[in-house]
């Protein structure tokens, strides 16, 4: 590989420009998935979190389930209480016994009447969870489908252009190890700066690329030379002539043919 201290003005010009080109093409690949990846992760949330409510959902409702058993067997346990309480009535020997065991059977049958409206109140609860772990079965079901399918349009865009992306992700990192480091940091600063990402533009018409702004004859003439990096002074990008343009491109096009 070249040393970037031999590199003439032209040749970083060239490999600015090269880098420029196989940047953009890996934000095309990029492009093409647009908000795909994004759309696939918020699907993948939004499906684990439905997963989670709906086994909270299902725990809470075993839980219910279990206290209105216990419930009943605490009715059970007052019933016998009644039962045991009405029989000792029998043999008394005194209404202070007698009075005593009626509070006590009053005492049983109240929490007979709690228990029931307990499990009355639990059962209303066990229907209503039950009518949410449906709803969310159903839209668990219609997202995990949905997921299914927007997973699968991205594996197939990702096995499609997986393989050129990482070459050209590879090329990418070679083609910086060939430019010095202020020039790469400026490219680097100006690309994060734009929104189409491009840093190094040719001129076109007597303007930069994308611009309105005509280019004075002298600065295109110095452009043309090759012999100093320039910059457009209203957006500050980097500045080549068209037929370097041109033929870097077309240097490039046989590069990404491979694919």
């Amino acid at each position: 590989m070249a040393n970037t201290k031999e590199l003439s003005v032209e040749d970083k010009l060239r490999a600015i420009y090269d880098l420029q080109l196989i940047d953009s093409r890996i934000d095309e690949i990029r492009n093409v998935r647009g908000e795909l990846p994004l759309e696939v992760e918020d699907l993948e949330d939004e499906v684990a979190g439905l997963s989670t409510r709906s086994e909270k959902l299902k725990s809470e409702l075993e839980v219910v389930e279990e206290l209105i058993k216990t419930k009943k067997n605490a009715i059970d346990e007052h019933k016998e209480s009644i039962k045991k309480y009405t029989k000792q009535q029998e043999n008394v020997r005194n209404n202070r016994e007698f009075n005593s065991l009626t509070k006590e059977v009053e005492f049983q049958e109240l929490e007979i009447q709690l228990a029931e409206k307990h499990i009355k109140e639990m059962k209303a609860s066990i229907e209503h969870k039950k009518e949410v772990i449906a709803q969310s079965k159903e839209r668990l079901e219609v997202k995990s489908n949905h997921l299914k399918h927007k997973k699968s349009e991205l594996d197939a865009i990702m096995a499609e252009t997986a393989k050129e992306e990482a070459f050209l992700t590879a090329k990418s990192a070679e083609y910086q190890e060939q430019i010095e480091a202020r020039l790469l940091a400026a490219y680097t600063r100006i690309r994060t700066s734009v929104r189409n990402g491009l840093a190094v533009v040719s001129i076109e018409r007597g303007a930069s690329a994308g611009s309105f702004f005509t280019i004075p004859p002298q600065t295109q003439v110095e452009i043309a030379s090759r012999k100093k990096i320039i910059t457009d002074e209203h957006s500050g990008r980097i500045l080549i002539d068209s037929v370097l343009a041109d033929e870097e491109k077309e240097k490039m096009e046989m590069l990404f043919s491979k694919f």
